[in-house]
């Protein structure tokens, strides 16, 4: 009877022995996916918290592109509206009829002047004339905003 129990106790020693063994195993695979798998997370909350800066800059160079843009529009406004008054004072109708060579040479000029504003909007050289200018007048009559300056060649 003594070698029964020794028997038993054996294969129950052996059966916890299996059983530990695999829940070992069992354990350490699951600390590997959890190892793992915090990995993962952490690499997610790296990158989204890069995207996240990445947005914000964006969002304020958007902002900060906004506002010059707007800025330059409202410019724009207010230098139409002094060209606009400048046509006003003038009939050109009347003036026309009167001395329509004049006008003509006066238009022809004016528009000239004009489109050298736009040439100098899109980015074109400055002339040595202009790059000489004393005022914003002199410079060009039809947009002297675009004056660089005396100290901006």
């Amino acid at each position: 009877m003594g070698l029964k129990i020794a028997g038993i106790m054996l294969i129950l020693m052996m059966a916890m022995s299996g059983i530990g063994y695999w829940y070992y195993n069992d354990t350490q695979e699951k600390m590997r996916i959890l190892v793992a798998n915090e990995a993962k997370a952490t690499i997610a909350a790296q990158t989204a918290e890069a995207a996240t800066k990445a947005l914000q800059e964006s969002y304020q160079r958007m902002s900060e592109e906004l506002n010059r843009v707007n800025s330059q529009f409202a410019e724009a406004r207010a230098n139409n509206q002094v060209l606009t008054n400048k046509l006003a004072k003038h009939d050109l109708a009347v003036l026309g009829e009167k001395k329509p060579d004049t006008v003509q040479r006066m238009i022809n000029s004016a528009s000239a002047k004009v489109l050298r504003c736009f040439e100098i909007e899109s980015g074109s050289k400055l002339t040595e004339a202009e790059k000489n200018a004393k005022s914003g007048k002199a410079f060009n009559s039809e947009c002297p905003w675009l004056w660089p300056g005396p100290s901006k060649p």
